[in-house]
Parts: structure tokens; C-alpha cells; sequence
């Protein structure tokens, strides 16, 4: 696509029949190499055209919303098969929760984006052997691999949403950012409608039992499932029709909690010393330790795809700089604890997940951090940190495969 572009800048009916055809996608590669042709006067024309910033809300086209009216019914009866079928949820939810949303948000990109079909066909099998594998695993409340399969499910099906959002773009690092920078919307977007939905049920709630109905059973089992299984999906039609949304949003959000994790972070660690917790022997703090480590790492990444957009800040880089440091020192602390354990008690399949996944991390970080650190020096190395993050997403994709389908079997399912 960026190629028919520049290509074509000549050829008004020729740019225009591109747009038609994928809308969605000739804006994104025309946004990305329109800093390079800005002095085009059909350029400049195009660019007023696909990034003028309506206030007003839209709802998109009416196939669209009809598309996520369907989407949204869909999500609420996956939600609710354990009682339609008479599934036992203890069984159902855990292996099944990211077929709720997932799917449905693949199959969205697929039909906005125009997907080829040899990238659904692809997302289709995946999910479609994730669903199989899944729920094929043998039954046991002390089998590590089942419980490691569940938790890294979603991250695996994240990624076949991330495959089909990148389409025929999967190697352009500008695309992967676009699709972080997709996530953090969501996530905003997402808080914003149950943070609203909340409000709504209190309400609700409230005025029934002044009249003395009990609507609360009720309540929850149709409209609340049915509105946490959509509102994710809503949230992704919002962000994708009404970009204005929440562009302005997040940057802030990105800058406030950075600078409020690292204060946090560091107070943190000195509290581990003269608390005298220990991670090495302490299973239970070692895992809080590693889901911290997460969250902040996905604050990181966050940060950075959202940087970008104003890479002229030095102090916020300082900022990131700072933090990708301190995470770096929490990780070899975690990283340490894990291989002392796997020392002292032997290899069992969640010491291997939470190595191999540590050191991936740490891998990442210590590049991110190098970039971070020549940015200080020279701003417009901004390119090559974000190509530190977007190099590595299919690193973590192929981990989370491995450690779904590939762990059950080597540890014989235990």
C-alpha cells in the first residue's frame, strides 16, 4: 500500500480508489510516510482530509454498527454458555474466558480491514485448535501446565488479533506500534464504559429497591455479563470511529503515571529492604513480584508508542529512562530468585515459564533502556527505540505458543 501511494501521488483517481478500497489501512501508511511528502500540495490535501479532527461523534457506517451490534449479542451468549448448556463454569471460564472477546474483536479487523484471505484462513485455524486444545486438556486442580495454558491463552489469542490488525504489514514496526497504541486506547476506552456501565447498574439498582423489586439477580446474569462481554468490542468501534476520543487522552494518562510508577517503584524497593521480604524463598511474593514487573513493563511500552507523537519532551524521557532502569534491577532480582529456586528445588513447569519469560523481558528492557539512553543524547533516535519494542512482539507471541501448546505435552500435562 505504501508503495501505490507514493506511486500515485500524481494520479488524484488512482489515491482515490486505494482509500476506497482499504480505508482503514491507506490511512495508516499515509500517515506514516506523509512527513516525507509533506511538501506535495495532494499531499497536503490528502492529510487535512484523513486527520481533520471532528468534534462531533460518529457512529460509523450502518453495516459497521450492525457489525457490533451482532459482535456484542455473540460475546454475551459465549459468556453465558456454562448456564445454557449446563457447563460447570469452574471448568468453562478459566479455559474459555478469551474466546469471549478475542474472536469477535479478529473478526472485526478482518471485516473493516478487508483481510486477505490467507491471513483469516490462518487467525481462523489458530483459534480454531486454541478452542480444541484447550478444552481437550485433562481436568486436574493440580496440573501446572493447565493453569499455565489458561493464563497464556489470551496473551496467544492478543496475538492472532494482532496478526490480523497488521495484515499483509506484519514485518512494518510503524504498524505494531499503531497496534500498542490500538491496546492503550482500548484499555481507556474500555474503563471508560464499565466505569459508566457501574454507574448505570448503581442507579438502576437504586431506584428498583425503592419500590421494593428485587431486580439484582436478574440484573447481573443478563445485562451485566452481557455488557462486560461487549463492552470491549464497543470500545474497539469507538476508539477505531471516533479516534479523537481518546488520542488526547492517553498521552496524558502516559505522562502522569510514569513519572508516579517510578517514585512508587523506588519507594518500593527500599521498603523490600527494610521489611526484609525475600523473594528467593517466598513463592508467594516472588509472583506478585513478576505480575509488578509486568504491569510495568506494559507501562513502558505504552509510553514509548505514545512518545512518539511528541518526542520533543526531554524530561519525559528522563522519565522513561528512569523507570526502565528501576525495572531493570526489579527483574535481575526476580530473574535471581527464580534460578535459585530452580537450583535448590529443580525445574517444574512454572519456575521454566516465569525464566523464560524473565529473560525475555530483561532482554527487551536492557534494549530499550540502551535506546532510551542514546535518546538523551540524540532525539531522533525515537525511531530506534520504538523499533526495540516492535521488534520483539513476535518474540513474546512465539513464547506464549510454547508455553500454551507446547509445555502440557513435555510435562506429560502435570
Amino acid at each position: 500500500m505504501r508503495e501505490h501511494i507514493l506511486n500515485s501521488l500524481g494520479n488524484p483517481k488512482q489515491l482515490e480508489k486505494l482509500y476506497r478500497e482499504n480505508k482503514v489501512n491507506f490511512k495508516k501508511e499515509f500517515n506514516s510516510v506523509y512527513p516525507n511528502i509533506k511538501e506535495n500540495t495532494i499531499a497536503q490535501i490528502w492529510n487535512e482530509r484523513l486527520n481533520f479532527e471532528n468534534e462531533e461523534i460518529s457512529f460509523g457506517s450502518h453495516s459497521e454498527l450492525l457489525f457490533v451490534i451482532i459482535a456484542s449479542i455473540i460475546a454475551g451468549l459465549i459468556a453465558k454458555l456454562p448456564q445454557f448448556i449446563g457447563i460447570n463454569p469452574e471448568y468453562f471460564y478459566p479455559r474459555n474466558i478469551a474466546f469471549v472477546v478475542f474472536p469477535l474483536l479478529t473478526a472485526y479487523f478482518a471485516w473493516k480491514q478487508k483481510t486477505q484471505t490467507k491471513t483469516l484462513a490462518a487467525a481462523l485455524i489458530a483459534i480454531l485448535v486454541s478452542i480444541l486444545f484447550i478444552n481437550v486438556l485433562p481436568n486436574s486442580d493440580t496440573s501446572d501446565t493447565l493453569i499455565l495454558a489458561s493464563i497464556h491463552l489470551p496473551l496467544f489469542l492478543w496475538a492472532v488479533l494482532g496478526f490480523t490488525y497488521l495484515g499483509d504489514d506484519l514485518k512494518n514496526y510503524q504498524s505494531r506500534l499503531d497496534f500498542l497504541r490500538y491496546n492503550g486506547d482500548l484499555v481507556v476506552m474500555t474503563s471508560i464504559i464499565l466505569i459508566a456501565g457501574g454507574l448505570m447498574a448503581g442507579i438502576t439498582l437504586g431506584l428498583f429497591r425503592l419500590i421494593e423489586i428485587q431486580v439484582e439477580e436478574f440484573y447481573f446474569q443478563y445485562i451485566g455479563i452481557w455488557g462486560l462481554a461487549a463492552s470491549p468490542i464497543v470500545a474497539t468501534y469507538l476508539v477505531q470511529t471516533n479516534p479523537q476520543l481518546v488520542n488526547k487522552v492517553s498521552p496524558v494518562i502516559a505522562k502522569i503515571f510514569t513519572p508516579l510508577v517510578l517514585v512508587t517503584l523506588v519507594i518500593y524497593l527500599i521498603a523490600i529492604i527494610f521489611t526484609g521480604k525475600d523473594p528467593y524463598n517466598d513463592r508467594e511474593f516472588l509472583l506478585i513480584f513478576n505480575m509488578l514487573l509486568l504491569g510495568v513493563m506494559a507501562i513502558i511500552f505504552f509510553s514509548i508508542a505514545e512518545k512518539s507523537k511528541n518526542s520533543g519532551n526531554k524530561i519525559s524521557t528522563l522519565m522513561l529512562l528512569g523507570l526502565s532502569i528501576v525495572t531493570i534491577i526489579i527483574n535481575g532480582i526476580a530473574l535471581s530468585a527464580i534460578i535459585f529456586r530452580i537450583s535448590e528445588w529443580g525445574i517444574t513447569p512454572n519456575r521454566l515459564a516465569v525464566l523464560g519469560s524473565n529473560i525475555l523481558i530483561l532482554t527487551n528492557l536492557i534494549l530499550v533502556t540502551y535506546r532510551l539512553f542514546k535518546i538523551v543524547k540524540d532525539n531522533n533516535e525515537i525511531e530506534k527505540v520504538e523499533n526495540s519494542i516492535a521488534l520483539f512482539l513476535p518474540v513474546y507471541s512465539l513464547w506464549t505458543v510454547l508455553v500454551t501448546f507446547v509445555f502440557p505435552i513435555i510435562f506429560n500435562f502435570k
